[in-house]
This record gives C-alpha cells, sequence and structure tokens, in this order.
C-alpha cells in the first residue's frame, strides 16, 4: 500500500525504456510573495522610523504664517532639534511616555505642533515666549518681558490671488501687468536674539491690544507671522484658540521648502503640474 500523504515524484520514459523519477516543481510564486510582503514590511518600517525620528514633509494648509508660508508650500521638518514624544510618531501612538532628549526651542524658530486642547491637529507657528516670559500686545507690537520688541516698515507685501489665495476687497489691487494681487502692510521684527522675519498687519483687531501672558514652565508661546488672521496662543482654549502650548506637543522645526503651487493644477492634466508650481519659493531655509 501507498502513503496517501506522500508526494509521489513525476516518472519519465528513460532511452532504455525504464522509467526516471522527475522532482515536482517548487511553489516559487508563493516564496516571490513572501518576499514582495517582506520588502513591502521593511519599507513601511524604514519609513515610519524616517518620519518619526529624522525627516517629515509637512503641506501648509492657512496664510496664518503669511508671508513667510504660502498655502500650497510644503516643507520638511527635522525631528530631533527639541526631543521625542507620543506625538512625534504616526498617529501619535502612545509609544514614547512623556518626553525624552527634551530641548527647549530658540526664540523665532518655526514649529510644527499639535495644538491643545485636542491635540489632535498640526499647526505651524513661531515661537516667541519661552517658559518665564511675559509677553503682551500693545498696538500691535509684542512686549516680550517688558521690553517692546524691535520693529521696522519694510515695502508692502503682495501676494497674487490664485485658487490658494483670495483677499477682502479692502485688500485687492493689481500689479504693473494689470494682474489681481492682495496687499498687506508689513513689518520687520527682530527678537533680543537676532531672530528677525516679516510681519502682516491688517490694520486695528481685538488681538494688537491683550493683558500681560506669562509662560508657565514646559510650555511656550506661539505666534503666527500674519498677525491679524492666525488662531495662536493669544487666544485662550475657552474662546477656541490654542493657548500655551506643552513642550511635549512639538512635533520638529521647519527647515526648507520642497515644493509650493498655487493651486491651479488639474490632476487629469500633467502639463498644468508644472505650470501651477511656484518653483522661485523652493528652497530656502529658516
Amino acid at each position: 500500500m501507498t502513503d496517501p500523504e506522500t508526494t509521489q515524484p513525476d516518472l519519465v520514459a528513460s532511452p532504455g525504456g525504464g522509467t526516471d523519477a522527475v522532482a515536482a516543481p517548487k511553489p516559487a510564486a508563493k516564496s516571490e510573495l513572501r518576499e514582495t510582503l517582506g520588502f513591502l514590511l521593511k519599507l513601511a518600517i524604514a519609513v515610519a522610523i524616517l518620519r518619526s525620528f529624522i525627516f517629515s514633509p509637512f503641506n501648509i494648509p492657512s496664510e496664518s504664517m503669511l508671508p513667510r508660508l504660502y498655502i500650497g508650500d510644503y516643507l520638511f521638518i527635522s525631528k530631533w532639534n527639541y526631543g521625542y514624544s507620543r506625538y512625534s510618531l504616526p498617529l501619535s501612538a502612545p509609544l514614547i511616555p512623556g518626553q525624552i532628549f527634551a530641548r527647549l526651542p530658540e526664540r523665532g524658530d518655526v514649529v510644527v505642533f499639535k495644538a491643545p486642547p485636542a491635540n489632535s491637529e498640526d499647526y505651524i507657528k513661531r515661537v516667541i515666549g519661552l517658559p518665564g516670559d511675559t509677553i503682551q500686545m500693545v498696538h500691535g507690537q509684542v512686549i516680550l518681558n517688558g521690553v517692546a520688541v524691535k520693529q521696522d516698515a519694510v515695502p508692502d507685501f503682495t501676494i497674487p490671488v490664485s485658487p490658494n489665495y483670495q483677499c477682502r476687497a479692502e485688500f485687492q489691487d493689481s500689479d504693473a501687468k494689470g494682474r489681481p494681487i492682495c496687499r498687506y502692510r508689513a513689518v520687520r521684527e527682530t527678537l533680543p536674539n537676532g531672530k528677525s522675519y516679516i510681519t502682516l498687519d491688517r490694520g486695528q483687531t481685538s488681538a494688537d491690544d491683550t493683558d500681560v501672558y506669562t509662560v508657565p514652565a514646559g510650555h511656550v508661546f506661539m505666534m503666527g507671522d500674519n498677525r491679524d488672521d492666525s488662531e495662536d496662543s493669544r487666544f485662550a482654549q475657552e474662546v477656541g484658540g490654542i493657548g500655551y502650548v506643552p513642550v511635549e506637543n512639538l512635533e520638529g522645526r521647519a527647515v526648507i521648502k520642497f515644493w509650493s503651487t498655487d493651486g491651479s493644477a488639474a490632476l487629469l492634466l500633467p502639463w498644468t503640474w508644472f505650470t501651477a508650481a511656484r518653483w522661485d519659493r523652493i528652497g530656502g531655509g529658516f
């Protein structure tokens, strides 16, 4: 009797009239599938490590950081500058208790962070105050630790009207060629450590004059460069703002723009991917 569980080799006729055993072909397809799945798993792990601990991409969804960042800008953030917490990981996976290798940012750093109180949405703002600092806005000027931050007038900031950017009627204008633009008053602000950047002024708003804020331990004070159109630390969480931002919520520092689009590209029209690109905005540090 033969064992039904035993696989018998195929038999073929030999030149002498007998039969020779020929081994059955190996299941190559299953082996290739296993190798492909293994490669994809390793790739996914490598990407997760890269995004969590080294560099991560981020795209700009709002105009709160004009004129430094436009809607449609894409940039890389470095992840090691301020240490690591659960917010460094994809989906904020609770794998890191508290914060490790923690380090405070410098005033003037442009930082991506999880916005309190929900800690679920990514924001990008500029660090203005560190733990223990006092901050106040007086007639649109930052008062840092009792001293007015230096301001210098600069030429107006203009930005072309595009699918990614529209403006209210009072800021509409046209350039020398008659193309529609938005025009805003601009001011150069220079922090005590020498960090300098341009901010926008859209006129008098409730955020131009505030009480004195005292930044608590373990937190930082964030502001957008587009001062009159930014949900930032000037607004308490109780009224829909973000208040003070815990240091462990910091995900990384903006380092370089790698792409920018005005929003006019059409998915099925490949040539528009290039005509929509803002080539002059690619590159440049923070």
